[in-house]
Order: structure tokens, then sequence, then C-alpha cells
């Protein structure tokens, strides 16, 4: 298990307005504890359907996937066994690289085990080539970078500060 951190604002926008765990609205009485965990478990169910949808979406599966969400610590988890360690990276990628999640916790085990990439979080300014020349030494090796995060990537010059991109070795 490993926990990586994400930056909230930045991301896929899967939840539609606001935060999904701020499902209850405000009560001028006291609420009903039971109708508002309800409202609550409704809204990360909903939250964590959206996320499962959006790894479908980039054709990346796992056997036995399972993707959680919790609004009150923006935290996602997800568990299942990957193919291999780039799957699993991007899956991983695909649950923390959305607006309204700051951690995931990552329960994937991986069929193929190999060596990890390195994560690399793009700030203002960051272009493919600035990064791969502060990896790598040599700004022409972008393309490394762009095929290691296909397919949430489809263009090099579509990035965005507060993503969080693989850095392969």
């Amino acid at each position: 298990m490993s926990i990586i951190s994400f930056l909230k604002e930045a991301g896929e926008k899967l939840f539609g307005h606001g935060n999904p765990a701020a499902a209850a609205p405000a009560a001028t009485s006291a609420p009903d504890p039971a109708a508002l965990q309800a409202k609550i478990d409704d809204a990360n169910q909903t939250a964590a359907t959206a996320i499962a949808q959006y790894i479908a979406s980039q054709n990346l599966t796992a056997d036995g996937l399972a993707v959680t969400f919790d609004g009150a610590t923006t935290t996602v988890t997800v568990a299942g066994t990957a193919a291999d360690q780039a799957t699993k990276e991007k899956i991983v990628l695909c649950c923390g690289n959305v607006q309204g999640v700051s951690q995931v916790v990552d329960n994937l085990e991986v069929a193929a085990p190999a060596d990890e990439s390195r994560y690399y979080t793009v700030v203002r300014g960051d272009t493919l080539s600035a990064i791969s020349k502060t990896q790598y030494g040599n700004a022409n090796d972008y393309m490394k970078i762009f095929d290691a995060n296909k397919p949430m990537l489809s263009n090099p010059d579509k990035i965005y500060p507060g993503q969080v991109l693989r850095i392969p070795a």
C-alpha cells in the first residue's frame, strides 16, 4: 500500500459543481443523522463510480478493480490486480488527477511486477521538454514522458499545473 498526494484543485472535472462531500444541504433544524449519512454515502458512491468510469474510458483495466471515495478526506482508495506496473500507475493517476481528490491510497497489486516510475507534479510554465530536460538531461526525450502517460495525455502540449505525471526510468 502506498499513498500518493495530488492537488485537490487540479484535474479532470468528474464531479460536476462543488465537492461531492458537500452533498448534505444546510438545515435549519436538527437533521436526521441516518438521512444525512445516506446522502453522504450516496455522494461518495457517485464520485467513486465517476472515477471508475473515467478509468474505463481510458481503456485501463484491473482484475477485481474496486474504487472508493471518501469526501470528508477527499481520498480515493483503489484496489485490484493490474496486468503490469505501467497500468497500475496509470490507474492511480486517473484516480488522483481528478478535481476534488487530494490523495490516493494505492492497494493495487501487479501481476507482472517491474520497476516503479517516479511521479512529477506539473508547475506553471512547465512543458514536457522542460520536464524531460530536468528528469533525463535531454529535452528531446519528452516523448518518453508523453508515451508513459497515454492515454491520459492526448497531446504533448496539453499539460496543466497540478497534474501528476509518470516519469519512467
